[in-house]
This record gives structure tokens, sequence and C-alpha cells, in this order.
């Protein structure tokens, strides 16, 4: 399994409807991390995004999971970034 870094980006625009929506996008994340896809997460402090961890197969199951997430399916999102990353040093490698 691969580590992939994802970057959520949020439009302020969509704070109201976020916070909405949040309890179910954190449900879905809590059921991701108990299947061991979901590594660790959290909004960035200014609120205008959030960085998570996953560990997937590969770029398209990553894609598949990403796309369930309530704030996907609600158009919540403003851009997503991902890109495959490789710890090497630092208290959580063996966590990877």
């Amino acid at each position: 399994m691969t580590v992939f870094a994802v970057e959520y980006r949020y439009d302020a625009s969509t704070a109201s409807r976020r916070d909405e929506v949040r309890p179910d996008h954190r449900g879905w994340l809590a059921t991701v991390a108990e299947k061991g896809q979901l590594l660790v997460s959290g909004p960035y402090e200014d609120g205008t995004g959030a960085l998570l961890l996953f560990k997937a197969d590969d770029p398209d199951s990553l894609h598949t999971l990403l796309a369930e997430d309530p704030f996907a399916v609600e158009g919540l999102l403003a851009e997503t970034n991902t890109v495959a990353w490789t710890p090497v040093s630092g208290s959580l490698v063996s966590q990877f």
C-alpha cells in the first residue's frame, strides 16, 4: 500500500453548509480510520482546508474512496490535491 497526502481546500462561501455536513464527514472519517485506510486528518487552523493521510493501493482506489466523503458528495470541496508520500523519519514512521 502507498501513503497519500491529501489536501482539501474550502471556499469560504460554503462554511455554513460544511458546518451542517461536518458530523457526517467526521463519521465517514472515523469509519475509514477504523478500516485502517485513514492514518490521520485534521483541519487547518485558519479554516481554509485540511490535511489527510491515507493508505491506498493506488491513486484510483484513493479517488474512489475520497468520492464517498460527504464533503465531496455535497460539493463542498473547492479543490482536492493528492500526492504519494514516503515517510522516512519521525515518530509516525512506525505506523506506516
